[in-house]
């Protein structure tokens, strides 16, 4: 604004701060950067390569930096996103590899990323769904117990020894949360064994599975119902059926070799069957860990079409922004609507004490309900 009665006085707002000061992107070319690399699993050198098609040339370094500033930026709605899924009564925990390129040495190292996952609508929970990912340089019990830190609810994960460890009470830092074990790796082992034993029949393997599908049968009669109503319909249909299973392994494994692989799948079942069976007395727990499976196949597929992470830091990165976008995701928000909206609010100052109103389930930036595809 200016006065005409004055001569040289000009009024003018400042400008909004950017994220890259001084640079030319805008918040939503950053978002649309993030987004192509970590919902779409487009890397960074393609869609330079996409660019440069169009006459602009932007080198992948640059893009590099942008999606590193934007992560630094976006670390504290990553911190308080675990903070809450931590306050969560269950939760799912899985890890895989990924590899990550190792500076000096010329060639890749093998890290980890580390999921907890939160997803509470098949019993009707009212507790949004989310997901964070965690880097750590390895699987063993001490990264979990460092991302699980002070957590004393229900673990949901498959039956590798370092969650026996984290929980074990000998450790002073053991953690005070229960385990309960995961139907789907039992499974997958019979169906190991029978489709390695194809053509030939493995009458023992078939029976278990099917066994096994009527377990799931009662799962899927009771899906969407509430906690109360699943426990009760678990007790009535399910446990019966389990204690049978467990009666029919025990036969079973008398008059099987010791060294065989059938023999260790019940082997298996019979060890670890009161986490396995935990889940019919608590009508929260699923079956299996599915959820966070399915949570971790988009690590899976970002590191399939980008190799590998360009160091510990890229990979510490990529957890934190594949925790958001995935978190939008599971709750039907536009990724990139919301990193856009939210990086221009961060870096104008938004409150740390007002952190929840950017979490991906306050975004009003929701998919098209109309086109299914988009929310995939």
């Amino acid at each position: 604004m200016a006065c005409r009665a004055c001569h040289g006085v000009v009024l003018q707002h400042a400008a909004p701060e950017r994220l890259i000061g001084g640079g030319l992107p805008t918040e939503r070319l950053v978002a649309h950067v993030i987004d192509a690399k970590y919902h779409w699993r487009l890397p960074l050198y393609r869609q330079a390569q996409m660019l440069a098609t169009h006459g602009i040339a932007l080198d992948r370094s640059t893009l590099a930096f942008w999606v590193g500033y934007a992560a630094q930026e976006l670390k504290p709605l990553w911190h308080r996103l675990r903070e809450l899924l931590l306050a969560s009564s269950k939760l799912c925990v899985d890890e895989t590899p990924a590899p990550v390129l190792d500076p000096g040495r010329g060639r890749t190292k093998t890290g980890y990323f580390w999921a907890l996952s939160r997803d509470n609508r098949p019993w009707a929970g009212r507790d949004p769904p989310g997901v964070v990912y965690a880097y750590a340089p390895g699987r063993g019990a001490v990264h979990g117990l460092r991302l699980l830190e002070g957590y004393r609810g229900i673990i949901h994960c498959d039956g590798y020894q370092p969650y026996k460890t984290m929980t074990r009470e000998t450790r002073t830092d053991a953690l005070s949360g229960t385990l309960a074990f995961c139907w789907s790796h039992l499974r997958r082992q019979f169906v190991k064994i029978e489709r390695e034993a194809a053509p030939a029949p493995a009458p023992v393997a078939r029976e278990a599975l099917e066994r096994i599908a009527q377990l799931y049968a009662v799962e899927k009669a009771l899906r969407g119902r509430s906690d109360a109503e699943r426990r009760a319909g678990r007790q009535a249909h399910a446990r019966p059926l389990a204690t049978a299973l467990r009666q029919w392994f025990e036969a079973k494994l008398d008059h099987l070799a010791r060294k065989s692989d059938t023999a260790k799948a019940l082997r298996y079942a019979l060890r670890h069957w009161d986490d396995l069976t935990l889940y019919l007395d608590d009508g929260r727990i699923e079956m299996d860990t599915n959820a966070v499976e399915r949570a971790m196949r988009p690590i899976k597929l970002n590191a399939k079409n980008s190799l590998f992470a360009g160091c510990d830091e890229g990979a510490e990165n990529w957890a934190v922004l594949a925790s958001l976008i995935e978190t939008c995701k599971l709750n039907g928000v536009s990724a990139e609507h919301w990193l856009a909206d939210v990086l221009a609010k961060l870096v104008n100052g938004w409150p740390a004490a007002r952190l929840d109103e950017l979490l991906p389930w306050a975004s009003i930036y929701t998919m098209h309900a109309h086109d299914p595809r988009l929310a995939a």
